[in-house]
């Protein structure tokens, strides 16, 4: 498989090539050459595979044979070593929890399967590869926990100070050995700009070696695609017709969804479920795409204005708005509907829901307003991670699981820096 740019201004390149540059040389995203459906026979006895065997079955044709079969089978097996349940809530309504990971968010995922695969591709370099991401909540967590000790990289997580939780600071800030955290003055935007910039710095890029783990990288972005692979097999006795809804921040999860899709998944529908970040409810709306500087909510992991991946789901729909528009609702909601949404799963339906989780239920009930179909609603994070929204609003305490438990008394380390400058010479250093 060849990966080219989406700037279609740089060579087609490998999948080790794409993994490790994170960005192609015009700065443009990968993406796959070609998506090749898989056989009728593999969604008609789905229930019968194991999660390993159904993410290796999809993800094998944009990997092997750069990374052999056997070393994929061993890197998916490690990465999916937890649950990915489905629970109902109503007749017409379900959730996939995507929070049963080592830090109890769904990019878990991709993170442990860029690392593995990075470690793969680094196995005999004696050059260190620098990991650099910028977090607007759960990726630095995710990432940090995912490269952990892998020899030969070190990463570098951007956060914008105040505005992650206290739970999602301290996963991305005490890990030490090679994670470092930079705590940015600004919005996660301004994060993600610094990234950009030191891509575009030939100065920077001259001397060392860059990748990215936002899901910018095809390594960090493909592996999403399980998750909704793995709520088909749960459901496909059940409901004939299935839709998603899905919180989206940097638009790389629901994505992934469609490259499922693409693969052959039956979905009748995806569902953008955003909070005030509204600019893909507003594209949807006016065909006019207008980035807008983000604004801070209680569902964080989504505060994006300028969401990097929806170059692919344009791609994806061969840049036609009117396919997409078939294939895509979007709906935005403020933290006082989030609130609402929050209680009526807790007192209506028993359930415990983050605030993202929250959002995306709302998009269920708006898209069930017009239409016919069974909604499975995405739950990107365990509830503790968003601890004091969650228990203002159902007026209940929530246990802390091991996970979060086991980070809430470590020390924070972070460098705080103001500017591109102060990146640039934090890596040069």
């Amino acid at each position: 498989m060849k990966y080219y740019s989406l700037n279609r201004k740089a060579p087609n390149t490998s999948f080790a090539d794409a993994v490790v540059r994170g960005l192609a040389p015009d700065k443009g995203l990968y993406f796959p050459e070609s998506i090749t459906p898989l056989d009728t026979s593999f969604f008609e006895t789905i229930e019968d595979k194991s999660n390993a065997e159904i993410a290796f079955e999809a993800i094998k044709q944009f990997i092997v044979p750069e990374i052999p079969e056997v070393v994929l089978r061993t890197i998916v097996e490690e990465t999916l070593n937890f649950d990915f349940p489905v629970v109902n809530i109503n007749k017409n309504i379900s959730t996939l929890e995507l929070f049963h990971g080592p830090t109890m968010a769904f990019k878990d995922v991709g993170a442990r399967f860029m690392a593995r695969c990075l470690g793969y591709f680094n196995t005999d370099n004696t050059n260190e590869v620098t990991v650099l991401v910028a977090t607007s909540g759960d990726t630095g967590g995710a990432v940090a926990n995912g490269f952990l000790g892998v020899k030969g990289v070190n990463v570098v997580i951007l956060y914008p100070s105040g505005k992650v939780s206290d739970i999602q600071e301290k996963q991305l800030t005490t890990l030490g050995q090679n994670i470092t955290a930079l705590e940015v003055d600004g919005v996660f935007d301004d994060c993600q700009d610094m990234v950009k910039s030191a891509f575009m710095d030939k100065e920077l890029t001259s001397k060392m070696q860059l990748t990215s783990a936002n899901s910018i990288n095809i390594a960090r972005w493909l592996p999403q695609l399980f998750y909704y692979l793995f709520a088909y097999k749960q459901l496909k006795s059940k409901h004939k017709d299935i839709a998603f809804s899905i919180p989206s921040g940097n638009f790389g999860n629901i994505c992934a969804g469609m490259v499922a899709q693409k693969l052959g998944l039956p979905v009748q529908q995806f569902i953008a479920a955003n909070n005030a970040n509204d600019t893909v409810v507003s594209y949807m709306n006016t065909e006019c795409y207008e980035p807008k500087r983000s604004v801070q909510t209680i569902s964080n992991a989504m505060d994006v204005g300028n969401p990097s991946n929806f170059i692919r789901i344009q791609e994806l729909h061969d840049n036609n708005f009117k396919t997409l528009k078939a294939n895509l609702s979007s709906f935005s909601y403020s933290d006082d509907e989030t609130k609402a949404a929050l209680l009526e799963l807790y007192k209506v339906h028993n359930y415990i829901a983050d605030p993202h989780g929250a959002v995306g239920y709302l998009g269920a009930k708006a898209y069930l307003q017009n239409n016919d179909a069974h909604v499975v609603f995405v739950e990107t994070a365990h509830p503790t991670k968003f601890l004091d929204v969650v228990e203002d609003v159902i007026e209940t305490t929530v246990a802390l699981p091991p996970q979060i438990e086991a980070v809430m008394d470590k020390e924070k380390l972070a460098i705080a820096i103001e500017s591109y400058e102060e990146l640039k010479r934090f890596l040069l250093q």
